[in-house]
């Protein structure tokens, strides 16, 4: 039974030190990524250079503004 606590501590303590190092500082400059529309195409940020701002809202399923 330690034996499998110790693994699964050690295999969470890797996942949130891997992401705690790729983490974006505020005033860093934002990756270059890809999304699917809500129609169906493909957005990259790349594609909004040189545009004024680009605003990204994340929402629930169940309470997606309609």
């Amino acid at each position: 039974m330690a034996k499998i606590r110790f693994a699964l501590i050690a295999f969470v303590a890797a996942f949130a030190l891997a992401s705690a190092a790729h983490a974006i500082e505020v005033g860093d400059k934002a990756p270059d990524f890809e999304l699917t529309s809500t129609q169906g195409g493909k957005l990259k940020l790349s594609s909004f250079q040189g545009k004024k701002n680009v605003l990204i809202e994340f929402y629930v399923l169940d309470f997606t503004p309609t």
